[in-house]
């Protein structure tokens, strides 16, 4: 299929790697950051790693939604539906994220909450409207890739009159959380990195000009790039590239989805409905300025959290847990003590364990038997 097999090509991705080891300084430790948790997914899932020299490391980012959602938020959307009676929606993976109290969104369901797994933002719109005698709530979590239709769906409420919708919105934004990451890096809080592997579908919607500044202000270069292995070997080697010459400059070698503008449409409703919050909290990059977004002053009756009074307070994680550490970078998911023992996909004890693409997830299904064979024998290693 096109767009799929063509870059899934075992032979090309050897010559790819061969370039990469060929290219790399033999005395150089190169260390990328992939920020994007469908990156780190594709990684895991087509053995990227055992094809790297082993002078080049990758670190997991904190670009999966779900994982980066503070307990609070969870608490919240759980007050909502045992609380206050109404119909929650929201993506599959958010229902099992730990939340107070030993809770979940499932786990609140099995107790009479009426909450529901939608497929999209459109699929709770049309529950308020099956159910005009109820209120219906979209839990609403993600990056840019997401926030779009969720914008969407509040413009056609308030298009068509729909009083019993609304959305608790917690979609957060990619470049405060580049920032935050580079900024850390320099007072020893984060991974210390060479350069970045860009989002894919994020960049689809903002574009490419978003990360010029970092890679101006911090030297630090980034490398756009789809989600196939063939991107992801691709986008290492322009990576490398880079280090070897000097250079800090943003490239796009997902050339067939991103341009340096982006979506256009989809800004233009993002700005019309969203707003920057003041503060948002992020799980393990802490309380972040203009990083997320609320509902604008024209829209307000469709926000959950202005409709309902909710009132939010931060819960520190899991002592056990190692997320926040391990969306920092500063730590691997074979670094947690309970990875894989306590904490697993069927019993997760973090967020990182709970979505697809998290980092612990990732590990769990695809890496964790790499860590019983010796280092030399599967090159380079996860930071």
């Amino acid at each position: 299929m096109k767009y799929i097999d063509e870059f899934r090509d075992g032979a090309l991705a050897k010559h790819i790697a061969e370039r990469i080891a060929h290219e790399v300084k033999p005395d150089h430790h190169y260390r990328f950051m992939e920020f994007c948790g469908g990156h780190t997914h594709a990684i895991s899932r087509y053995g990227v790693l055992e094809l790297l020299p082993p002078n080049v490391r990758m670190i997991h980012g904190p670009g999966c939604p779900v994982c980066v959602l503070p307990i609070g938020r969870i608490d919240l959307a759980i007050e909502l539906a045992l609380q206050h009676d109404v119909i929650l929606c929201t993506y599959g993976d958010t229902l099992r994220v730990p939340a107070s109290g030993g809770l979940s969104l499932t786990k609140a369901k099995a107790r009479g909450g009426d909450i529901r797994m939608v497929y999209s933002a459109s699929d709770a719109l049309q529950i308020a409207r099956d159910n005009p005698d109820k209120q219906v709530v979209f839990f609403a979590i993600g990056f840019e890739t997401t926030t779009p239709p969720t914008a969407l769906v509040i413009r056609d409420a308030a298009r068509d009159g729909v009083p019993n919708f609304s959305v608790m919105c917690s979609h957060v934004l990619t470049p405060p959380a580049i920032r935050a990451i580079l900024d850390g890096a320099e007072a020893h809080e984060t991974a210390e990195i060479e350069g970045f592997v860009g989002p894919a579908h994020v960049s689809i919607v903002i574009g490419s000009d978003p990360y010029a500044k970092f890679a101006q202000d911090y030297r630090k270069p980034v490398v756009i790039a789809g989600f196939e292995p063939l991107d992801v070997l691709q986008a290492i080697l322009m990576l490398v590239r880079q280090v070897n010459e000097g250079r800090a400059e943003v490239e796009n070698e997902f050339t067939r989805a991103v341009t340096p503008q982006g979506n256009l449409n989809a800004q233009a409703v993002m700005d019309d409905v969203f707003e920057l919050r003041e503060a948002f909290e992020w799980r393990g990059l802490g309380t972040m300025p203009l990083s997320a977004l609320q509902v604008r002053h024209p829209y307000r009756a469709f926000d959950a959290e202005h409709r309902f009074g909710l009132n939010y307070r931060s819960v520190p994680d899991n002592k056990a847990c190692e997320c926040g550490a391990i969306l920092r970078g500063v730590k691997a998911a074979r670094d947690c003590k309970i990875f894989g023992t306590v904490c697993t996909p069927e019993n997760p004890v973090g967020s990182c364990m709970v979505s697809s693409e998290g980092a612990c997830a990732a590990h769990y299904t695809y890496g964790r038997f790499r860590d019983t064979v010796p280092a030399a024998a599967t090159g380079a290693r996860q930071a």
